[in-house]
């Protein structure tokens, strides 16, 4: 009821999109750096324990003592879809061209590179011109999303939901050929890969060889915040294990859905077994 208390239940976790990235990777046996900064509250100790149990590597992380943690506060319906959501990111300037620079090497020696969009815009712009290894971004939002428009060039792979998407092309989805012409707008700016996440309407994909829609898997839905992000870590995975667009594709799709599943936005069951299965992908 708008403009009233509303009885609820309340649950924390250790969040942001890049962090559940790496955590969802670090549990599917990717080894991860995790370049970040923390706050120096409790929220901050409680993030960074939780990154060691999960087994990010948070060596090259820095801390701002005089910072409070970012927080994303997400209301959900019965069903667990996002009703609204409020996010305070401000502690995310201290990553600045100087902090990232300072990790050059450490990021070039990676296999992928991945960031999202909660970074300040020259920051982002310093990984796309010196970042030599693929750069995979997730835009988080349109409002976001605005910081990378004219990095297309850059990035390797992208992994948009429907909005973003239309707000970076200019096209509106109404159809699978406005899809297609979505797919070719990225692909044109020198993106190698798409995946437009579009819900429960399914997974757009594209790159220089095909494009198609994966299908949603139909489940019931406890918690879809940090779906994205294990969408996300499930096609690096997939990647990083030179599988092919489709597989790839399918290895995403079972990493959002074993998300869902759970009340936290990265599902402790997460692991490498567990996502081959569901998405019968042989080991």
């Amino acid at each position: 009821i708008a403009g009233d208390s509303n009885p609820g239940t309340v649950c924390f976790s250790s969040g942001g999109v890049a962090r559940n990235v790496a955590e969802n990777l670090a549990r599917l046996g990717v080894p991860v750096r995790f370049l970040t900064v923390f706050g120096g509250d409790p929220y901050a100790e409680r993030i960074k324990q939780d990154c060691v149990q999960a087994g990010i590597d948070i060596s090259a992380a820095k801390t701002e003592a005089s910072r409070t943690t970012s927080v994303y506060l997400s209301i959900n319906d019965n069903r667990g879809e996002m009703r609204i959501a409020v996010s305070d990111m401000r502690l995310y300037d201290a990553l600045t061209p100087g902090y990232l620079e300072s990790h050059l090497d450490l990021i070039n020696q990676a296999a992928v590179c991945i960031t999202d969009t909660n970074i300040p815009q020259e920051s982002l712009a310093f990984l796309a011109r010196r970042c030599t290894v693929p750069l995979f971004i997730d835009p988080v939002s349109v409002t976001k999303a605005a910081k990378i428009r004219n990095l297309l060039p850059f990035i390797h792979t992208i992994k948009p939901n429907k909005i973003e998407a239309e707000f970076l092309t200019g096209i509106t989805v109404r159809d699978e050929t406005s899809l297609h012409r979505i797919a070719d707008v990225f692909l044109q700016h020198g993106v190698k890969q798409l995946f437009l996440s579009l819900g429960t309407k399914g997974l757009f994909c594209a790159d220089a060889k095909r494009k198609f829609l994966l299908p949603a898997e139909s489940l019931s839905a406890v918690n879809t915040t940090g779906a994205g992000d294990s969408l996300l870590a499930g096609l690096t995975w997939g990647f990083m294990h030179h599988l092919d667009l489709e597989t790839c594709a399918r290895a995403g799709r079972s990493a959002a859905s074993i998300c869902i599943e759970s009340p936290y936005t990265v599902n402790p069951a997460m692991s490498c077994d567990l996502l081959c299965k569901r998405a019968n992908i042989g080991r």
